[in-house]
């Protein structure tokens, strides 16, 4: 994005852009999901579309998005947090799962490109994310992330 005051290029800063030559800067407005995309990044393309992802940020935390499927890539450092941060929302209207979770779906990582890992979320929610080891990264399909946060607490219905 180029600056809205004098047209030189922005850059991500924080939760938003930053001119480099006056300094202005601009918030971008979150989509419905709370990501706030910020600028394209031309190296790292999306495992689902292929078309280059977004440095975006969540809850102020840095992560990856794309634009067109909305699966976001996320720090695994960041993952649990992210989580927490979803329960303190309203739950959402989310539409459940019909088709069975994907554990042969093959995608690259964004990062490294090597194939990621397919396997079900510890969790509840019954959502399969994708992982990279290596570049301790992991890829949410749109709205994986809220159906985690908000999927009944298995354990406790059972054994109560």
């Amino acid at each position: 994005m180029n600056c809205p005051s004098c047209g030189a290029t922005m850059r991500p800063h924080g939760d938003a852009l930053q001119c480099d030559y006056c300094r202005n800067v601009v918030v971008p407005d979150k989509s419905p999901d709370g990501v706030r995309l910020l600028a394209e990044s031309p190296n790292q393309a999306c495992p689902v579309c292929a078309i280059p992802l977004m440095h975006a940020t969540l809850d102020q935390t840095g992560i990856l998005a794309c634009a067109k499927c909305r699966g976001i890539a996320v720090p695994m450092q960041a993952f649990e947090p992210l989580i927490d941060n979803a329960r303190t929302r309203p739950t959402p209207a989310i539409a459940p799962s019909t088709e069975a979770p994907d554990l042969a779906r093959r995608i690259p990582c964004p990062t490294c490109h090597r194939t990621m890992d397919a396997h079900f979320y510890a969790g509840g929610g019954r959502v399969v994310i994708d992982s990279c080891e290596q570049c301790l990264l992991i890829w949410l399909d749109f709205n994986e992330l809220p159906r985690i946060a908000h999927a009944p607490d298995t354990l406790a219905s059972c054994c109560f």
